[in-house]
């Protein structure tokens, strides 16, 4: 047996002797953080139902396919007794400093994409606790299934749900990926962790589009995390000039957190952060072609905006930044294939203005057959033409 090997659990090993076995192997497969819920109706049952009753999971129908599957694992392994609930750390640090004409991407999006990254210790787990057991079932998600992930981390003891409803671990902040393996085992629980949040509200405040409605209760409609990844469709005019420069994600509500002044740094070697990611050209973002797009964020999180939701997203950065360097590139993509990517261009033109924004714009208008862009173009030339009379 290798050094530090776990020794093997038989099967009518003590739920706690299990647990703990499960456990170390689990941080030998390098997560960071793992402990055990007891797989029953989750504990916010009652404020999922209201939460998706209020509107505000927008337009992530797959929130709302069969929700009372969702907040009870024993509907997806129907003799599940345990949740193993799994956190490993993605924080590697600040990005790199960009002026006008860069977008920021979110810190979890440097990494390769963590369904992938996990996909072997979760697999390497479960055949631990086959083995253990002699074959009990199981079954692993890592923000793939119906499962309300962090509800089974806060009671595995991992951490609390905070007001910007992450997940917070005292010692290593909110920069977790989350994963769960939910099996037939029986293993003793832990003990849930206390609410360490107190009377802070810099989350609440921070928020630039006034998402966080409430402590703990957001609406993803007003979210530039859901804006700029989730939302396939046009971002709503008002809040296009509040993303900034963020083009994949936004990461302000973890960054104001005080458990986020000394975060765990990343240690999985399968999560490595390609730097660069951190902060993208607008311009070349806005020239990018499909085969582009795809051989450089094949393994990437960011394809999971799509090409056209990139596009959109850098067009609007580039607006909300009245960045002037990026006018040729705006120019440029009012001609793309993309109906939306089109209508952001534009937008973002009207939003810097000048007479070369307004030329442009009147030129695209002529063109233009596609009737939600040509009310795009033309809102748009309204704002340039007031810019330039300013």
């Amino acid at each position: 047996m290798k050094a530090g090997a776990v020794a093997p659990v038989g099967i009518d090993a003590s739920k706690r002797q299990l647990a703990r076995a499960v456990k170390e192997r689990a941080l030998e497969l390098g997560f960071d953080f793992a402990g055990i819920a007891p797989a029953s109706r989750s504990l916010h049952a009652g404020f999922f139902a209201e939460w998706l009753s209020r509107g505000f999971a927008g337009d992530m129908a797959y929130l709302q396919r069969d929700p009372a599957r969702r907040v009870d694992p024993r509907s997806v392994v129907p003799n599940a007794k345990s949740v193993v609930s799994l956190a490993v750390s993605y924080y590697a640090g600040d990005p790199h400093a960009h002026g006008p004409g860069w977008g920021r991407v979110a810190r979890y999006a440097w990494c390769p994409d963590y369904h992938e990254a996990l996909a072997e210790p979760l697999s390497k787990l479960i055949d631990f606790i086959r083995g253990a057991t002699g074959g009990a079932g199981c079954r692993a998600y890592t923000d793939t299934g119906p499962v309300l992930e962090r509800d089974f981390a806060m009671l595995a003891g991992l951490g609390w749900i905070g007001k910007n409803t992450c997940l917070i671990n005292p010692q290593a902040g909110s920069w977790l990926f989350l994963a769960e393996i939910i099996t037939e085992a029986e293993m003793e629980p832990d003990v849930p962790m206390r609410d360490l949040c107190g009377t802070c509200r810099r989350c609440l405040d921070a928020c630039p589009t006034g998402a966080l409605v409430a402590p703990r209760c957001l609406d993803a409609r007003r979210c530039i995390s859901y804006l700029t990844i989730e939302l396939k469709t046009a971002i709503p005019g008002q809040l296009r000039p509040l993303i900034g420069d963020r083009i994949f994600g936004c990461d302000l509500c973890q960054e104001v957190c005080p458990y986020n002044r000394k975060p765990m740094l990343v240690r999985l070697p399968s999560l490595r952060p390609d730097f660069e990611l951190s902060n993208l050209n607008l311009a070349d973002v806005l020239a990018m072609d499909e085969e582009a797009f795809r051989r450089r964020f094949q393994h990437s999180p960011l394809k999971r905006a799509k090409r056209r939701g990139l596009l959109r997203n850098a067009a609007t950065a580039a607006g909300a930044q009245k960045d002037l360097s990026a006018v040729p590139a705006l120019i440029g993509a009012l001609r793309d294939s993309e109906p939306l990517v089109r209508a952001h261009s534009a937008w973002a033109l009207g939003y810097i203005g000048g007479q070369r924004a307004e030329q442009a714009l009147f030129t695209a208008l002529e063109a233009e057959t596609d009737p939600d862009v040509r009310r795009e173009i033309a809102l748009a030339l309204d704002d340039a033409r007031g810019e330039t009379d300013r």
